[in-house]
């Protein structure tokens, strides 16, 4: 791969961390599962990716967010949740909060409608990005930082691009049966390695897949038991509200195909992505699809209701996103052009419109007719 080159400092950090990865896998007895190996590569604490000081978003960062390409899209976010508000506590919660730039957009576009937030919560785990949110968010006094989960919640929690960065497990077919896919260390390189998974855990973990015994030999999927266990326990501490979820995936029939033989893992490194998950741990971002169909069960088995499952197009166009975006007149190309491009590559099937899908799970509220048209929930 040509890849820009990290600095001293990075490559300093980056070995360390493999060290510390190496010290594990010597300790376990050569073999560590793949979700302890991105766990350790994403939240080691001071080493890895979202808990070190690199910078993530943006130019000098290694991918961009929808937040970050308009501020329309928090605009548009802000209109879905201020017709909650008028059903539960006008309270927010945001998980992995990137830059700020989506709460700080949420949150004028409530003040220009008259809808204030009485609070907004940022669970966060990377120090860098906290302090970029600090800065970010300094004229909001109603925003508080969380180093956790609260016991309970009332009002609007919000996720964007925040399941597909949790660790997921690998599974791989193989002639003698199904093996779990870990890391190990060889010639003084970190590689996959299979090794048998417990039966009675092996049977838990294949209940994502919908046909396993269809899928070919060498077929690796990832299951998602980490993303499960979340949103479990955010939709347990819910009493009010919704949870609205933004994020690339697919419902399981269509995650897990045949012809996707290799999963869907991804690395993105200074906005390349390639597939190497071993490539710099530490300094580059690692993510996994998200099987909405297992996402929306976890929520149903917590009494939360499937309020809605869409494109993400069809949910900023339900939204009213054409409506904001025409609050700039095109005559002002300076303003109107870029704006305009930006909402184009949202929406656009060949962009993120269809790739991208919005997941809204609700106890004791309901979304209006006009958001519901384009729902795909019967899909999961």
């Amino acid at each position: 791969m040509q890849l820009p080159p990290p600095s001293p400092e990075a490559l300093a950090a980056s070995n360390a961390l493999q060290e510390e990865i190496t010290s594990e896998i010597e300790r376990n007895g050569g073999w560590i599962p793949f979700s302890r190996y991105m766990e350790l590569a994403l939240y080691a604490p001071g080493l890895g990716y979202y808990s070190g000081g690199s910078a993530k978003l943006g130019k000098e960062g290694d991918f961009t967010t929808a937040p970050e390409m308009t501020p329309l899209f928090g605009r548009t976010l802000a209109h879905v949740v201020a017709g909650l508000f008028a059903q539960c506590p006008r309270r927010l919660l945001e998980f992995g909060a990137g830059t700020g730039r989506l709460a700080r957009d949420i949150l004028t576009e409530l003040r220009q409608l008259g809808i204030p937030a009485e609070s907004y919560g940022i669970v966060e785990l990377s120090g860098e990005l906290r302090q970029r949110q600090q800065h970010m968010l300094r004229d909001f006094p109603e925003v508080r930082w969380l180093d956790s989960m609260p016991d309970s919640f009332s009002g609007v929690a919000i996720g964007n691009e925040v399941l597909d960065a949790m660790p997921v497990r690998l599974l791989a077919k193989q002639p003698e049966g199904w093996l779990e896919r870990g890391v190990a260390r060889q010639h003084e390189r970190l590689c996959f390695s299979d090794r048998a998974c417990p039966p009675e855990e092996l049977a838990l973990l294949l209940q994502q897949l919908p046909e396993p015994d269809a899928l070919p030999f060498g077929y690796v999927a990832e299951v998602h038991p980490l993303a499960h266990g979340f949103l479990r326990a955010l939709c347990s501490i819910v009493d009010r509200g919704a949870a609205i979820f933004v994020d690339y995936g697919f419902p399981a029939h269509e995650y897990y195909l045949g012809q996707r033989s290799a999963g869907t893992l991804m690395c993105h490194y200074r906005h390349h992505a390639h597939d190497d998950p071993f490539y710099l741990p530490g300094l580059q971002d690692i993510t996994a699809h998200v099987d909405f169909t297992d996402a929306a069960r976890a929520g149903l088995a917590c009494g939360m209701d499937l309020l809605l499952y869409t494109s993400q197009a069809s949910f900023l166009l339900d939204a009213g996103l054409p409506a904001l975006l025409m609050q700039t007149s095109p005559e002002d190309q300076m303003r109107y052009l870029p704006m305009a491009n930006a909402v184009q590559k949202l929406t656009s099937p060949a962009e993120m419109g269809e790739l991208f899908k919005v997941l809204v799970l609700g106890k004791n509220v309901s979304l209006p007719p006009a958001l519901v048209r384009g729902d795909r929930s019967h899909r999961l």
